[in-house]
């Protein structure tokens, strides 16, 4: 039995650039790259044939963006972009800590996040009220291949944790996304219908989801 957390949304809020695409912008400006006159149309288009539910790390999205108009991004200098761009402003959730610490009560509790951006997800929880020790495995999308709730990215997370997906359940917000757990034979927690504190309660209780 193992418990899974989805990051953004469930256990943190974090502040996003308002416009993304000006924000790699920018970033790219301070690195000394070249940015296209028309960066915001080339930022939203489709420039690498990923197979369905396969997530597109994002400096490669960049990379390829700079390159359909001629330009390149020296000195590595699309990740590093990236990564400045998406400078994380991270508030914990409430009930978040315990809802964690709750999940250790049942078996190994680990942290399966879409994320295309390198790097976000541990510096995101530097700067939460939890850590990197709180959990027995994280798993990215950009570090696995695959975006909830594309079956992939669920067995990766399992995988990491040492247990059968149909063993894990998984809590998170969207049900569209971390809803995919069931497509394996797990269980999802949707927060839209129980909040943090009162999973940490049902565990602490005994009703669930803890054999």
């Amino acid at each position: 039995m193992a418990i899974t957390f989805d990051l953004f949304g469930t256990l943190v809020d974090v502040a996003y650039p308002d416009s993304p695409s000006s924000a790699v912008a920018d970033a790219l400006s301070e690195l000394g790259a070249s940015v296209p006159n028309d960066w915001d149309d080339a930022y939203r288009e489709v420039h690498i044939d990923a197979p369905e539910g396969a997530e597109v790390p994002l400096p490669a999205h960049v990379a390829a963006a700079l390159r359909s108009r001629g330009a390149t991004s020296p000195d590595n200098a699309a990740r590093r972009a990236v990564v400045n761009a998406f400078d994380p402003e991270v508030t914990t959730r409430p009930g978040a800590v315990a809802a964690v610490e709750a999940a250790r009560e049942c078996g190994p509790v680990g942290l399966l996040s879409n994320c295309s951006v390198p790097e976000l997800v541990s510096r995101t929880l530097i700067r939460s009220d939890l850590g990197r020790r709180d959990f027995d495995d994280i798993t990215t999308s950009v570090a696995c291949g695959w975006r909830k709730p594309h079956e992939q990215a669920f067995e990766a997370s399992a995988r990491g944790l040492g247990v059968d997906p149909s063993d894990v359940t998984h809590v998170g917000d969207d049900p569209a996304t971390d809803g995919g757990i069931e497509a394996v034979g797990g269980q999802f927690v949707n927060l839209r219908e129980t909040a943090l504190d009162a999973f940490a309660t049902r565990i602490r209780r005994g009703d669930g989801p803890c054999p």
